[in-house]
């Protein structure tokens, strides 16, 4: 792809640019399933975390909406980025899943061994999960249950016994099954094919453009680097195939100098980024954020060096015009914010924030 750029804008603006994307300058107003698909994903491994991250972003939202998004399957969860529970978009969520089965994993000599399911057994497996799953969600013990009346599957009554949250993951990558609603405390599982919503999982060439154009269009602008870290480190999607749907993606992107850096842009964005202007904006968010694991922790940009150890120990932080600057924590009634590298941040608009997240927090 060629490099020249056409036009030159600074990473302030740059970060102007994604915090409206994110819905963050200005809040948005948009539903549940709305701020998910716009993120692509959300980390979902501590709960807490993940309604803070799609509460944030509405003026409109209210207590039990993540959840409630996930009862009705306008959201649904699935493992997905480094193999970690994220809520997805039930009509987008099958171009990363597409993406996140390309590696294959259950074929590998090591996952025959183990669970004694060699690639031919796999069709008619699936088959079977789906089959149980038909009639309603089951929790984890009960599917084990089902599956193990079968001879075939027998032997994986210990593996059930002891979680099956591995062998369970390519499930959900081939769009068999997602995770539903808890029941009496417990996880179930669903079958995904009953969600209307449902666009099921797309031809691995399809998918991998469209998740590039996805990635671009909220986290942009971005370099291949990022794509491959997003993409291929985060779904394994592999760099010849990632370096392929790039190039062939060239028609429709527009290079940016970003202070020296040639990032890229899809063509329908480059007004509205030209025309963005720094954002002076403090948001108080979650640990594990979208905003920071989008481009990656290693992103100076996003993440300075010198902040990066709290903010991939899942620390909550606390963001100026898009760029990590300090933390915070809760305790009862109380927010405190640590200013890192000792460089204080504007009070009254941390004092605003605290307020908004407050309502927020009254509300839960």
């Amino acid at each position: 792809m060629a490099t020249s750029t056409s036009f030159s804008v600074t990473w302030s603006q740059a970060l102007a640019w994604r915090l409206e994307r994110h819905l963050l300058d200005p809040v948005g107003s948009e539903p549940v399933a709305e701020v998910v698909r716009r993120l692509g994903a959300v980390l979902s491994m501590d709960e807490s975390l993940a309604k803070l991250a799609v509460r944030t972003r509405s003026t409109a939202s209210q207590p039990g909406d993540l959840e409630n998004a996930l009862a009705d399957g306008t959201v649904i969860k699935a493992f997905a980025f480094r193999g970690a529970v994220h809520y997805l978009s039930p009509e987008d969520g099958g171009i990363y899943l597409a993406l996140r089965s390309a590696g294959r994993q259950w074929e590998l000599p090591s996952w025959v061994e183990y669970y004694r399911l060699t690639p031919s057994d796999w069709p008619d497996f699936r088959a079977a999960v789906r089959e149980a799953l038909s009639n309603g969600p089951l929790t984890l013990p009960e599917l084990g249950d089902a599956l193990t009346r079968h001879r075939a599957y027998r032997h994986l009554k210990q593996v059930f016994d002891e979680g099956a949250a591995t062998l369970i993951k390519p499930l959900t990558w081939q769009g068999d099954m997602s995770i539903g609603p808890r029941r009496d405390g417990q996880h179930t599982l669903q079958r995904l094919d009953h969600n209307q919503r449902w666009m099921g999982i797309p031809d691995l060439d399809d998918a991998g453009p469209r998740a590039i154009m996805a990635y671009l269009r909220t986290y942009g602008p971005a370099t291949f680097n990022h794509i491959h870290y997003w993409l291929g480190e985060g779904l394994s999607a592999g760099r010849k195939r990632l370096a392929r749907w790039w190039s062939e993606a060239h028609d429709q992107l527009v290079p940016v100098d970003v202070e020296g850096t040639t990032a890229y842009v899809v063509g329908e964005d480059v007004d509205s980024l030209g025309a963005a202007r720094p954002s002076q904006a403090v948001r108080l968010l979650p640990g594990h954020d979208q905003w920071v694991m989008g481009p990656g922790t290693k992103d100076v940009h996003v993440t300075p060096a010198s902040r990066r150890t709290p903010v991939t120990r899942k620390a909550n932080v606390v963001i100026v015009g898009g760029v990590v600057c300090g933390t915070w924590t809760r305790k009862g009634d109380e927010v405190n914010v640590v200013w890192l590298d000792e460089q204080p941040g504007p009070e009254e608009a941390i004092k605003q924030e605290v307020e908004r997240l407050a309502g927020i927090f009254d509300t839960a």
